[in-house]
């Protein structure tokens, strides 16, 4: 046997040392792709129950939309109508590992808990029914006071003005969503006084009990002439019940609209029902939204709330389940003339260091677009100004419109003139109070009665006296959102709680100068509160001054909270002028761009997107000054 010379012997290892590198390499790959097969994501779906056509529609959209992405892996868990079920089901999720909870309340009281729990650690996506307070990462769900009052105006344009008394049949009785579409259905109804709720029975959301429930009651009640029922299954039920009694002449409309056979949208094409209201899941948004969450995308609403169609006979055809045809025609006007995107933008002024940082941010998001041309004028705190701008941009065929209005009332005509135009509008960090809802597209801003909400709870955490605690309230412009729904958030959060009393409640205008004279107005009266809660950072900062001409030292002799949490407040907290701020993001800029861009391109987008928000206080301002973009 021939023994290999050294040479030999070194290029045997060399050759050796090369097929462990490509054994390694190959092993390496397999692994990787192995790798790449799994799941990057793992979701848990907790829902309260599957007897609810609407819960299985809803994890139908969920299934249907996770199926586009390959990473993403899904658990689902059935409460079957039990709370505490469902608290061990979130639980057991829990310890499978999941990367984010999608979760529709059985119960929001004895859910919220579980759920700030589980927030700790992951995203949490509620669906539908809301938690108590802010402990989550995303919220998806239909505004049931309009949905509520749209079923009231569907209601009195079916009876057309006759006399007639209605039943209404609720789904659940402890409901916040259920006595919010109650309240909208009545608010609108109180305008026809010929109309009158007679009978409302609970249903518990079952088609079966609503039968029987109406066919006991229908019998002693001739004037009953229309039902309405918090759901499609349950107005089935009805049309059941009145057949059996062979009852004629009494509409029925529903709420939930869906798309399946003997849903809403299939009962008033086969004439079941009168009509009904869409309430969309949200189950194919949530997957959406889930994923952009996992993937740490920069915007991500706080909350959404997802649009609402009347459905009737008429407009099955045109509507077509749950989409709005409106926006069918700006689709088609731009893949007929290509071009660059016009958004005309109508600046409600420049009062306060906000609402510059509001401006910049759309000027911004607009100079990093190539497909936007940003034409923007500023009304200078005048409402006849904008909508003459407003008028000026219909004129100029700009794509879409947005704009801050300056009070609730007065843009009826413009807005109409704009929709006849086929121009959309979208509305930012205030809302307008119209007849007509479909006069405005979606509204991107904050939650203004949240934001009193979470001021009057730091206020509760942090009481400064064990008797009565007197308050100034500074409040912003009269009429606009932010300052009737702020006092609206604050007041109601503080009725629940004893030892506290608004001793004076001046209005002024969301700037320092009218901050300064109003608590220099009190404090001369001599009135000298243990608190003043300012609608915004400047009246606060006004308030500041006021203050210390007199002697007194703020943040200590009085405590001063207010909104907006801009870089002027963190240095007034980190002086220890300031106790609280409660966040209102100005950066409104990138979610503008984005929903005008969708709506370009034909897309339904929410009807309100409300941006996530934070709570300074001069315990955390120091750490997060540095982090302040405005």
């Amino acid at each position: 046997m021939k023994v290999p010379s050294k040479k030999g012997y070194i290029w045997l290892l060399i050759f050796s040392l090369i097929g462990l590198v490509v054994v390694m390499l190959v092993a390496s790959l397999l692994h990787l792709k192995a790798v790449k097969d799994e799941p990057d994501f793992l979701i848990g779906i907790s829902q309260p129950n599957l007897n609810e056509p609407r819960q299985l529609l809803m994890n139908n959209e969920i299934r249907k939309e996770a199926e586009k992405h390959k990473n993403v892996k899904l658990i689902f868990t059935d409460a079957a109508e039990n709370s505490e079920k469902q608290v061990h089901d979130v639980q057991k999720l829990m310890k499978y590992g999941i990367d984010l909870l999608i979760i529709s309340l059985n119960d929001s009281e004895k859910l919220t808990p579980i759920v700030t729990e589980v927030y700790k650690e992951i995203p949490v996506i509620v669906l539908g029914r809301g938690v108590t307070g802010y402990d989550y990462s995303l919220f998806i769900g239909s505004d049931n006071l309009s949905i509520g009052k749209k079923s009231g105006k569907l209601a009195a344009d079916l009876l057309g003005g006759a006399p007639a008394d209605v039943v209404e049949i609720k789904g659940a009785v402890s409901s916040r969503s259920v006595e919010e579409t109650s309240r909208g259905f009545r608010d609108y109804l109180s305008q026809s006084p010929s109309i009158q709720v007679d009978k409302v029975i609970v249903g518990d959301w079952q088609r079966d009990r609503t039968e029987d429930e109406l066919k006991r009651i229908l019998p002693s009640s001739p004037g009953i002439k229309l039902v309405f029922a918090h759901s499609d299954a349950m107005a089935l039920g009805a049309s059941r019940a009145i057949d059996a009694l062979g009852l004629s002449n009494v509409q029925i409309i529903g709420i939930d609209g869906l798309d399946t056979v003997n849903g809403g949208f299939d009962l008033v094409k086969q004439g079941v029902l009168s009509g009904t209201v869409t309430s969309p899941t949200g189950g194919r948004e949530s997957i959406q939204y889930a994923l952009d969450i996992l993937n740490r995308e920069k915007v991500i609403p706080k909350k959404i709330i997802l649009p609402s169609h009347v459905i009737t006979q008429k407009n099955t055809r045109e509507l077509g389940a749950a989409s709005d045809p409106s926006l069918k025609q700006v689709a088609t006007r731009m893949s007929v003339n290509p071009k660059k995107m016009k958004l005309g933008v109508a600046v409600v002024g420049s009062e306060s260091s906000w609402r510059a940082a509001n401006t910049e941010s759309i000027k911004n998001a607009a100079a990093q677009d190539l497909g936007i041309d940003l034409i923007m004028q500023n009304a200078e705190g005048s409402q006849d100004k904008q909508i003459e701008i407003i008028r000026s941009f219909i004129q100029q065929r700009v794509d879409v419109i947005a704009f801050t209005p300056i009070v609730e009332s007065g843009w009826d005509d413009v807005l109409a003139e704009a929709k006849a135009a086929g121009i959309p509008v979208i509305l930012t960090d205030r809302k307008v109070k119209l007849e007509d809802d479909s006069l405005w597209t979606t509204f991107i801003g904050s939650d203004f009665v949240e934001e009193g909400r979470r001021a009057a709870r730091w206020l509760v955490e942090h009481k400064p006296v064990s008797g009565e605690t007197q308050i100034v309230e500074l409040q912003g412009t009269a009429g606009s959102a932010p300052a009737i729904e702020r006092r609206q958030g604050f007041e109601e959060v503080l009725t629940q709680h004893d030892g506290f009393r608004v001793i004076a409640s001046e209005v002024g205008d969301f700037t320092t100068e009218s901050g300064q004279q109003l608590m220099r107005k009190v404090l001369q009266q001599g009135k000298i509160p243990q608190v003043v809660f300012a609608h915004n950072d400047d009246m606060a900062l006004g308030a500041i001054k006021a203050i210390e001409q007199t002697g007194l030292k703020p943040g200590k002799d009085i405590i001063v909270i207010s909104v907006d949490a801009t870089k002027l407040a963190f240095q007034a907290m980190l002086a220890g002028k300031l106790n609280m701020s409660v966040e209102c993001n100005p950066l409104l800029g990138p979610q503008i761009i984005k929903a005008a861009k969708d709506l370009i391109a034909g897309k339904e987008i929410p009807v309100n997107i409300i941006t996530a928000e934070s709570i300074f206080s001069q315990e955390t301002a120091k750490r997060d000054v540095t982090t302040r973009k405005y």
